[in-house]
């Protein structure tokens, strides 16, 4: 059972990775779409490994913002950064606000969260 447990919790956690990845490639409107699932998502992980304790609220949100800098709002942190033109080099400032370091930046994306 402890194997299984395991084993489930290193599938979920893949699979939310993976999905995170999915979500800072894609553009606009089905952003929204695609944070509402991957919040959905994570909250059932908690669900099901703690149902004895009560479980908080995990609420993450991709900001993109143009240039080299994108900050989070007021509560959040970095929890994972994008960068335009296929930039690999970044870093985070602070908790808050994400740095691409490539000279040429037309975007940087910062992932977002909040747990309550």
């Amino acid at each position: 059972s402890r194997t299984l447990t395991s084993y489930k919790m290193k599938h979920t956690s893949c699979l939310l990775i993976f999905i995170s990845l999915l979500q800072l490639m894609t553009p606009g409107s089905f952003q929204c779409s695609l944070d509402s699932i991957v919040n959905k998502r994570i909250q059932e992980a908690l669900k099901e490994y703690k149902p004895s304790i009560p479980t908080k609220t995990l609420s993450c949100v991709s900001i993109t913002s143009s240039g080299r800098l994108s900050s989070c709002p007021a509560g959040m942190v970095v929890t994972g950064c994008a960068c335009g033109y296929a930039c690999g080099s970044w870093d985070v400032r602070g908790t808050t606000t994400c740095h691409c370091q490539c000279s040429v930046i037309d975007w940087t994306t910062a992932r977002c969260c909040h747990l309550a």
